[in-house]
């Protein structure tokens, strides 16, 4: 939906790829170091002979079915969505089992306390 967003609205792929890898970056930095290197084959796994018709033939016909709209200034570089949001959905569910058993532990401790 993204993608579709960027090709309605007209504005510049780097300032999505750049958004969006900035939001990897940091989570790299947050996330548990066992696990970034697993999100990073994550994203590589994408660029498969299925992913790619699959993302790229639709947008281009999207992108020429949008008045003004070229598809193939529009329609392609998409695959980098598709490789940037595996990273981010894998980091982001280490950030949040790593503070779900944060709080676990913490709420342990008070428990054990009382």
């Amino acid at each position: 939906s993204l993608g579709c967003f960027r090709i309605v609205t007209g504005t510049p792929l780097p300032w999505y790829i750049i958004a969006a890898y900035v939001v990897v970056i940091a989570q790299t930095f947050r996330a548990s170091k066992t696990i970034v290197p697993l999100a990073y084959d994550c994203g590589g796994v994408t660029t498969s002979t299925v992913t790619v018709p699959v993302v790229a033939g639709p947008r281009a016909g999207r992108a020429a079915s949008v008045p003004g709209r070229s598809p193939l200034i529009d329609g392609f570089g998409l695959i980098a969505f598709a490789s940037v949001f595996p990273i981010m959905s894998v980091l982001g569910y280490s950030m949040a089992a790593s503070w779900i058993a944060r709080r676990r532990q913490a709420t342990r401790s008070i428990e054990e306390a009382a």
